[in-house]
């Protein structure tokens, strides 16, 4: 479905990403761990259009959209969910939920609000609230969900656990889960590396801007070398 080829790109001068090789086949779900710093929101902000890149090629279903724009991306079928869940805090539940929808004609977006309401009941339950008033975990449904009003064929996750207690942690990875099943091809980035890893189908490690190693997500639980830097074994 995704694939990208000698990516590079840069922050001025600095290089971000130095020659990413890596494929995302279609229901899959696939990891990507590294420390801070390594380039894992560069690369997922690459994919989706909102970094230039530098050199290199982005293909999704075959097709070259390495120099697309974000919303020419959306209607192809890709989104992202940010990191810092960045939901747009005045605005209700339900208007955040409309806006991933905008490229929908309404029936669609109405029929689409219900299936979000379905899937993360506590936002049904605060629909006329301001976003900004919601937990953390509601946050992160209303991000997710936000996401899936555009109907992607790719989601893009960027650290949906960060500064989530370990209950609402194990909610939003089940949801994953969820999604993967339903068939919806995922890229997940996330610290809590045990987690990703655990539900992945593959996975990559990224250090400074280089993949390292790649596997199946049980091989790189496996690894010792990923076990020692981001188990904690």
């Amino acid at each position: 479905m995704l694939e990208t080829a000698g990516l590079t790109t840069h922050y001025g001068r600095i290089p971000a990403l130095k020659g990413i090789d890596l494929r995302i086949d279609p229901g899959e779900l696939v990891a990507l761990v590294g420390a801070n710093g390594a380039g894992k929101t560069t690369l997922l902000r690459t994919l989706s259009g909102v970094q230039r890149v530098t050199s290199g090629r982005v293909l999704f279903e075959g097709a070259d959209i390495t120099t697309a724009p974000p919303d020419r991306r959306v209607r192809l079928g890709i989104a992202q969910v940010p990191e810092g869940r960045q939901v747009f805090g005045p605005l209700s539940v339900e208007d955040n939920l409309l806006l991933g929808a905008y490229l929908r004609p309404h029936r669609d977006a109405e029929a689409a609000l219900g299936r979000m309401y379905g899937m993360f009941p506590a936002l049904a339950e605060r629909r006329t609230s301001p976003a900004g008033m919601l937990s953390g975990g509601q946050q992160q449904m209303l991000a997710i969900g936000r996401a899936l009003m555009a109907a992607p064929r790719l989601l893009l996750l960027d650290e949906p656990s960060m500064g989530l207690a370990p209950r609402l942690v194990a909610e939003i990875f089940a949801a994953i889960r969820a999604l993967r099943e339903a068939g919806i091809t995922i890229f997940l980035v996330d610290q809590n590396a045990r987690a990703a890893l655990a539900i992945a189908d593959r996975g990559y490690v990224l250090e400074t801007g280089q993949i390292v190693l790649a596997g199946t997500g049980r091989e790189l639980a496996a690894n010792d070398a990923v076990k020692q830097a981001y188990l904690g074994l």
